[in-house]
């Protein structure tokens, strides 16, 4: 499965960004999404996921009440609802597909791309 991901940018701190992560090539539905954020010089960590499957969301605690992630899965589309954010959220973005643990990044099969959120104070 590919995955185009898509709707980073810069916004004020408190503001809201929807990313959106789109595969091609197969058919999600049998796929945890999962999406994870990278910041300079620290290590990619869990954001959110969604099993594409029964729709079970998992949060990391971080995130938890802002984040919000569904799927659409005649679209092969998921999305990740970003709100009240802080400028700890800037990162780089990626979207990934597995079958296995939802927050564990090795547990994922397919990446796609980074997309850059810059949350300015």
């Amino acid at each position: 499965v590919q995955l185009q991901a898509s709707g980073g940018g810069v916004v004020q701190a408190g503001g809201s960004l929807r990313l959106s992560c789109e595969a091609s090539g197969r058919t999600f539905s049998t796929y945890t999404m999962g999406w994870f954020r990278q910041a300079p010089g620290k290590e990619r960590e869990f954001v959110a996921a969604i099993r594409s499957s029964s729709g079970s969301t998992y949060y990391a605690d971080s995130v938890k009440d802002r984040f919000t992630t569904s799927g659409d899965n005649a679209k092969n589309t998921v999305y990740l609802q970003m709100s009240s954010l802080k400028p700890e959220d800037t990162a780089a973005y990626y979207c990934a597909a597995g079958r296995g643990s939802a927050t564990v990044v090795r547990s994922y099969e397919c990446w796609g791309q980074g997309t850059l959120v810059t949350v300015s104070s």
